[in-house]
């Protein structure tokens, strides 16, 4: 099952496989389904109203009108509301599945896949009314909303935060910091910030937001999966299936490489799928730009991905085995070092200039190719300073409902002896992401003027 949070504070969509543990403990009490209708009216609350409106003008398809209203409404995923339009194709309201003054749950279904989701919705107090959390999670095949919309017991945030305190001091990559973020969610539990959420997602949503306002690391999270497979089943994963078949339909995210005037190379990618998938996509993506002069990559709306494939990308930009990064892990307390592949199929581009698009968005995976290359002074970094997420991650279960993702390595470049955390890429030539490209253009066509010249 897929994860989609914007919760208020995190600022940017989760997108996250959800794992769970066999228990005995007894599932807790679920909602009824709702009775089905054939065109669901929202209600007139505030919760309602901010709904309608976030819905209407997600599905206008309006790129300006979608940022406008989710500005205002202090959606803190606006920046993203565009590429979850393209990706969803829009949302049918489906279902209200409870209704309170200020609070609202729904289920949605996308207009391209027809996959449904099941939203909450949370409006601060006062007018206008703005959202407090904001939050979506996929409703798998063979599941109702009623799966996912599991309520809680007033004990489960107590054994919750005890479970992550133990994950994080056992396998978090910095121990102290694994210290701070325990206290701060011990303290929200000590004042009560837990009694109102009624449901497994929400509780995983406002945990989310407590350790990493704490630890100030965006790949710290705690997860929701609805329910465990059945003891001794061995079908294939389906959500394994389901993300090759997305990125299979995105083509890897690989936008159609284009060669722009004066013999620059362009291609833009949203993400890094599996190396394994997605290196053949990256070869024809390389190979139809032909014997270009320069190269721009766009990684403005992309939120990382897959490590192999980071260093699939790079290695066609090296004529010999480089080295460009170390992996540092805590649990065997070793270091890997990952070096470029000189050996891959295709044409390498080892000496022509290099540029790199990034937004404040561009996080993780997107911001490790950043950096690495940037490092090496191999590539020119235009645009926006990153998000400053640079630890690899693994999910470890909860229980048989909650999983946390915490950071179990860290990066060590070679050359600056730390990483980006916290802090971001910072670029070689600071402009606003929407000018990066243009900017861009103009440095490769300088330096392509100034190499011929010579």
């Amino acid at each position: 099952m897929t994860t989609v949070q914007h919760v208020k504070g995190l600022g940017h969509f989760v997108l996250a496989s959800l794992v769970s543990c066999v228990s005995s403990r007894p599932t807790p009490a679920r909602i009824a389904p709702p009775l089905e209708s054939a065109k669901p009216v929202l209600p007139g609350t505030a919760a309602g109203r901010t709904l309608a409106e976030w819905l209407d003008a997600f599905n206008s398809g309006d790129p300006s009108r979608m940022k406008e209203v989710a500005t205002r409404l202090e959606d803190p995923a606006a920046r993203r509301i565009v590429n979850v339009r393209e990706e969803t194709g829009g949302f049918d309201l489906v279902s209200i599945e409870k209704s309170e003054p200020r609070s609202i749950t729904f289920v949605v279904k996308e207009k391209l896949t027809g996959m449904q989701q099941i939203g909450w919705l949370r409006v601060a107090d006062g007018e206008p009314a703005v959202i407090e959390s904001f939050l979506f999670v996929g409703i798998p095949p063979g599941q109702t909303a009623a799966d996912i919309h599991i309520e809680i017991d007033a004990a489960t945030p107590a054994r919750i935060v005890d479970a992550i305190a133990k994950t994080l001091n056992d396998k978090y990559v910095y121990p102290e910091l694994a210290k701070t973020m325990e206290q701060s969610v011990r303290s929200h539990l000590a004042r009560g910030d837990d009694k109102a959420i009624a449901s497994g997602p929400e509780l995983a949503s406002a945990l989310t937001l407590q350790l990493q306002e704490a630890g100030h690391d965006r790949h710290v999270r705690v997860e929701w999966v609805a329910r465990t497979a059945p003891a001794g089943d061995t079908k294939p994963d389906e959500e394994e299936k389901r993300a090759r078949a997305q990125l299979e339909r995105i083509n890897c995210s690989f936008a159609k490489p284009e060669r722009l005037a004066g013999n620059i190379g362009y291609i833009r990618f949203d993400t890094f799928g599996r190396a394994d998938q997605c290196g053949a996509k990256a070869t024809e993506a390389f190979a139809s730009l032909g014997d270009v002069d320069a190269l721009i990559f766009d990684l403005r709306e992309n939120g990382g991905g897959d490590v192999e494939m980071i260093t699939y990308v790079e290695s066609y930009l090296f004529a010999t085995r480089t080295h460009l990064d170390d992996l540092y892990t805590r649990e065997d307390n070793s270091t890997d070092p990952m070096w470029t592949n000189p050996d891959l199929p295709g044409k390498k581009y080892a000496t022509q200039p290099v540029y790199i698009l990034t937004a404040a968005r561009t996080f993780s995976g997107a911001e490790a190719f950043a950096y690495e290359l940037q490092s090496v002074k191999r590539a020119t970094i235009v645009g926006e300073v990153t998000g400053g997420g640079a630890h690899p991650s693994r999910s470890f279960p909860l229980d048989e409902h909650f999983s946390l993702v915490v950071a179990v390595q860290r990066a060590i470049n070679p050359v600056t002896k730390t990483d980006w955390e916290g802090v971001g890429v910072q670029p070689d030539v600071k402009v606003p992401a929407a000018d990066a490209l243009e900017k861009a253009k103009q440095l490769a066509a300088d330096a392509l003027a100034n190499h011929r010249a010579k």
